[in-house]
């Protein structure tokens, strides 16, 4: 095992979890916060095993994804965004459980830590399928359009599959109006499709005539 790896991701992993927790159990005011510890479970558990897989099987792509710099300003710009728009989320949601504003039944927790999981699952078929997956836009050496499994249904899976994840965090968190603030990531990953579409057309063999054999980019049918 790569020491200095295991290390980095460890202290990735760490900064992580303290983030996430200060941001949901400050607010609240408690750490009687059972939909925040809910979160927390399913979102670091299957994290922190994924990490020991990838470490495993694959360490390169989990160094890549460690070290992933965005360098387009545009992107730059989605990124800054998207940190805002997860800040005021989970600081809302835990002002709601606080203070009661609008209660959701606790059913809806579970139900939207099943739809998580199941999304937390299919990013990790993505991964498995596209060995070229990475956190920033650009074309790698060698690489090569995906056009089976998830990639021959819509273009962007892994923004499938984060789309499912990030709206049914705050239904876990059983906040409706986090649920509204954390819809703004359907512009945002909007912009960004549009920008990783041109640079991959422009860049990547294949990907023009790619577009045109698979029409839909997020939802089947949909968008």
């Amino acid at each position: 095992m790569d020491a200095k790896l295991f290390a980095q991701a460890m202290m990735k992993f760490l900064g992580g979890l303290l983030a996430v927790g200060l941001l949901l159990f400050l607010p609240a005011g408690t750490l009687s916060y059972p939909q925040g510890w809910i979160l927390m479970a399913i979102l670091f558990i299957p994290m922190f095993i994924a990490g020991l897989i990838m470490m495993k099987r694959s360490p390169e792509l989990l160094r890549k994804r460690l070290e992933a710099r965005e360098e387009q300003s545009e992107q730059k710009t989605v990124i800054a965004l998207s940190g805002i728009m997860f800040l005021a989320s989970f600081i809302v949601a835990g002002l709601n459980f606080r203070f009661g504003w609008i209660p959701l039944p606790r059913w809806v927790s579970w139900a939207a830590a099943a739809m998580f999981l199941a999304a937390y699952a299919l990013y990790g078929e993505v991964l498995r399928e596209n060995v070229w997956l990475s956190r920033t836009i650009g074309v790698q050496e060698n690489q090569r359009v995906i056009d089976t499994g998830l990639y021959g249904i819509v273009r962007h899976p892994m923004y499938m599959s984060t789309l499912l994840l990030f709206l049914s965090m705050p239904l876990v968190l059983g906040s409706v109006l986090s649920f509204g603030i954390m819809l703004a990531y359907i512009p945002l990953i909007a912009k960004r499709i549009r920008n990783e579409e041109k640079v991959l057309e422009e860049g990547l063999e294949g990907y023009a005539e790619y577009k045109k054999r698979v029409r839909y980019k997020v939802i089947p049918f949909v968008w």
